[in-house]
């Protein structure tokens, strides 16, 4: 199971975060991206990754993949690596990349561990770790969202993430168990008002960040669902966009009028509440999961929130792999991670270390 070199697909802010966190670690890193970076740590090479060809030459002799490209790109990805006998990592929220892959799993050699970011990926471990605390469990809930610290304007938001991949969580159906029942639903409903630290959000559902909860925990828990965490006011105006408008017939210039409207910015904040309701010892427990984190200090630089929070967790994942923690082959779930040893990982333990009320540190320099 023990393996060190590894391609790093897609070097923004998160692939590149990615790759130093496993070199720290002790992983032989290789970057990929389409452009090449300057002053980075480790060694990189272009690639068109939308070329086959091209990718089976770049993973050849590799022993893994973690692929932070945009989620249309990953099932050529996760094909190549398969055809390779490669263990697979990506961060896709998408939901139809994640049944090719989930096929592709079947006849593997190596794992196959997709959602391996922050939602979905470690919202998912989290949940699994509350509802097993539980004698029985009726309802899991999973709300995240990745929003400035300082918002302006009616939207309150920033593009921080891939404004497409924001854009398909908008408008794809969601995975939903209902009453026991295992179901799609329309995105942005279910509107709710939900408080992190004193900070009002409301809450809404969208497409990806759920995992493969429903498959996991249909037929045992009788109420799953995820949903995206605004500012108030953010969801009417999204709706008003993509249905009154009718953007969501152009999803590309919809994610370019957005991306313009609402730049990154690097002040910016990730929130999880996370609840799991059920019994324990006969009694009726509520179990929660509720943070903020801020952008922190990684490898000598300040990294944004949805940043170090996505790598850090696909990077905790790996680790695990890596020490035989974990299955060997096959399809990997995030439920089926354990919290307590990702949290004693190097990366893993960054959701413990970097809590608000410490500021912020400069970890892994």
């Amino acid at each position: 199971m023990t393996f060190r070199e590894i391609a790093v697909l897609g070097l923004g802010s998160v692939g590149r975060l990615a790759a130093e966190l496993l070199q720290e670690t002790g992983f032989d890193v290789t970057g990929l991206d389409e452009r090449v970076p300057q002053s980075v740590s480790f060694p990189c090479a272009p690639i068109d990754a939308s070329d086959e060809a091209q990718l089976s030459y770049a993973l050849s002799g590799r022993e893994a993949v973690l692929s932070c490209l945009p989620y249309d790109l990953n099932a050529a990805v996760a094909t190549v690596a398969h055809q390779l006998g490669i263990h697979y990592f990506d961060l896709t929220e998408d939901v139809s990349t994640t049944q090719r892959i989930l096929g592709l799993a079947e006849t593997s050699t190596a794992v196959m561990a997709p959602q391996c970011g922050l939602a979905p990926g470690f919202v998912g471990i989290v949940t699994a770790d509350l509802a097993a605390r539980l004698d029985t469990c009726r309802s899991l809930k999973l709300r995240a969202g990745a929003l400035p610290q300082h918002p302006s304007g009616r939207l309150g938001y920033a593009f921080n993430w891939s404004p497409m991949g924001v854009v398909n969580e908008y408008l794809n159906d969601c995975e939903v168990i209902e009453d026991g029942v295992h179901k799609f639903v329309s995105p942005m409903e279910w509107h709710e008002t939900v408080y992190v630290g004193g900070t009002k959000l409301e809450a809404f559902t969208t497409s990806g960040g759920i995992g493969t909860m429903c498959s996991s925990y249909l037929g045992y828990v009788d109420n799953v669902d995820y949903k995206t965490l605004r500012y108030p006011g953010h969801v009417d105006l999204m709706n008003f966009l993509f249905h009154e408008l009718l953007m969501r017939e152009r999803r590309t210039l919809s994610s370019e009028i957005l991306r313009r409207a609402k730049p990154p910015v690097k002040d910016d904040i990730v929130y999880v509440h996370i609840a799991a309701e059920g019994e324990e010892g006969g009694s009726p427990l509520r179990l929660e999961y509720v943070r903020s984190f801020l952008p922190i200090r990684l490898c000598g630089r300040t990294r944004t929130a949805i940043a170090w929070t996505t790598a850090a967790s696909a990077v905790g994942v790996i680790e695990l792999v890596r020490r035989g923690e974990l299955l060997a082959k096959g399809f990997l779930k995030q439920e089926a991670v354990p919290f307590a040893p990702f949290t004693l990982t190097p990366t893993g333990s960054l959701f413990v270390e970097s809590d608000p009320a410490v500021g912020h540190r400069d970890l892994l320099a």
